[in-house]
Formats: C-alpha cells, structure tokens, sequence
C-alpha cells in the first residue's frame, strides 16, 4: 500500500484483547493533588481502555522492563492494578504526579495543564518506554508496540496537481486525532471536513514533480488504516488568546469509520464510546476538567476526581466534550 513493512513485530495484534478479561465495579477515584484534574481525566481513561488494562493487569511489561529511572509503561502499570484491584475508595496518583517532568517539560505538579496535551504526551512516553531496550527499530517496527497497537492507525495524504493532475500519496502514523470544531455542529460532520478535499494555493503551493514548479493543488487525507481505539479530540481554542469553542458538539454512542477511510466500500467499521472529558470553564486557560468512562461491568460512570457516580448513557451524550474515545 505505499508503506513500508515492519522488519521487526515488537508485539503480535492477536495479544490484544479488545474485552474486559474480568468484570468488576468501577475502581478508585483519584485525588487532585492542587491542579491535577487535566492528569486525572486521562489516567481514568486510560485506566477504562479495556485493551490496555488487560495488558497493563497482566504484567507483561514490566516482568521483562530493564529500564534504568522511569519507565512510563512500568508506571501506569503500577497505577492500573491500584485503581482496579485495591479496596480504596480514593487513589493518590503521587508516582504520576511525582515524576511529571519525564512524561512532558511542560507540565508542573502546581500549574493547570491541558488534557489533550497531557494524553498526547503520556502516550508518546508510553510509546518511548516500549521501545526502550529494543535498538536500531525501524520506523514501521515503531508502530507494531502495544500502544500503536490498540491507539495507532495510518492517515493517508493525497496531494493532486490541478494542472497536470499528477497524484502523490503520503502516509503518516497517529495515535489521535484534531478535529476543528468552529463550524461543525457534529463529531460525524466535523469528520466529512477532515476528509473534505483542501485548495493548496499562494504561499502554500506544492511543488509538483511533473510539472517540476510551484502549482495550485488539492489535499484530501483520509484514514487508511484504522486503529483499535479512536480517539479525537474536538479543538475548543478558538485562538492563541484562549477563547473556548463552548458549544455542544454532538457525538453517538456508535461510530462508523467507514465513510472517512481511503476506500469507503465495504464493511462498516463500527466503534462504540467508552470514555470521554469534558471542560467546565469559560476560557480554555482556566476551568476544570472531570470525565465519564464505562466500567467493565458494562454501566457508566461520572468520575470527578475523588467522585466516582454512577450515571445514564443519555448523562453521558449530553456533555460538551472535549476528548472521544471509541474502541472497535
């Protein structure tokens, strides 16, 4: 397909188990240590990705870890099996806390920070602790760890020359996607307007190979590989300055991938949603954030830093969400 093959399969995909191998009442909640809710809301989403807490409770990573200092991986293994199994009612979240500064320079114990910002920086120290110990991996191995695994797909990129209509195609691995929210009313619209064709013209003219100069040319990416678990976050900055995007963007319980991909034939790629953040706040550089995941005795729960409440699905699709998870 365009792509290269792995030359190494660091974890094969039939390891990952996409259900709950127990199921159980919902585990602790998290205390916030000053301004930790942004830490919380993604610690308890991860906690509730069943593919990742089944590997994360099996120990397999840390059984056969020789990383020296902080291995994330080690870490939210740690923080799982606490959460889960432990009789506690509220957890400290003290090793994530205490050890900031390794998953991402940015983040301060005492300073608010971004749930987006910190997902995305927890996964890629998850993805580092993966690939620690395993040396001169090529970068389509790169995608083969457990965290590409159940969090990674592959966006195709489709520029077209309108002048000589030549087509290239480029292919770039994610763990989540950025949607821009300021006119779509809908997740499944917002999506359309990801995969909708853009006019690359002025200053951001391509270079065509044929015609060999600058020229007026159309982008379309779509997805091309789809990952376990698909997580989006709906982009609420409307500028630099802060502003929030306060409108409710809506979402289903039930997602079809199907017509954003490459080839929009076939079999519906259906996701079901088990975990989201929401913001509560007037600017995005203020506010709180809290969440609401799905156990894996199968009934949704409002978590709030130390407050786990039992709540409905039709609770759980009225929020203002910020962050989707969808697992196949």
């Amino acid at each position: 397909e365009g792509m290269a093959l792995p030359q190494r399969i660091l974890l094969p995909s039939e390891e990952i188990c996409m259900d709950w191998q127990q199921r159980e009442r919902p585990g602790a909640g998290l205390c916030n240590l000053g301004s930790t809710c942004y830490i919380n809301v993604i610690l308890q989403c991860l906690t509730y990705t069943p593919p990742l807490a089944n590997y994360l409770l099996s120990r397999d990573h840390s059984q056969l870890c020789h990383q020296q200092g902080f291995c994330m991986m080690c870490v939210m293994e740690a923080h799982v099996r606490k959460v889960l199994r432990s009789s506690a009612n509220v957890i400290w979240p003290r090793a994530v806390v205490r050890d900031l500064k390794f998953i991402g320079e940015e983040f301060e114990p005492d300073m608010a920070g971004d749930a987006y910002e910190f997902l995305r920086c927890a996964l890629e120290a998850m993805q580092r602790a993966c690939l620690s110990g395993s040396s001169n991996v090529d970068i389509s191995s790169q995608t083969t760890t457990i965290i590409h695994q159940i969090f990674g797909g592959f966006l195709k990129s489709r520029v077209t020359c309108l002048r000589c209509q030549a087509v290239s195609d480029s292919y770039k691995a994610f763990l989540h996607i950025l949607l821009d929210i300021k006119a779509p009313s809908s997740l499944t619209t917002a999506l359309e307007d990801f995969v909708t064709p853009k006019k690359l013209n002025g200053k951001y003219c391509l270079k065509c190979s044929k015609c060999e100069k600058k020229v007026t040319s159309s982008k379309k990416v779509t997805v091309h590989r789809v990952p376990k678990v698909f997580t989006v976050c709906l982009e609420r900055a409307a500028d630099h300055t802060g502003k929030k995007i306060s409108k409710i963007v809506e979402y289903p319980e039930y997602l079809d991938l199907r017509p954003y991909m490459s080839d929009t034939a076939g079999e519906p790629l259906l996701y079901s949603l088990y975990a989201l953040v929401v913001h509560s706040g007037d600017t995005c550089l203020d506010g709180h954030f809290f969440c609401y995941t799905k156990a894996s005795n199968g009934l949704w729960y409002k978590m709030d830093d130390e407050s786990v409440d039992n709540c409905g699905i039709h609770a759980v699709l009225r929020q203002q969400a910020y962050l989707l998870f969808y697992a196949r």
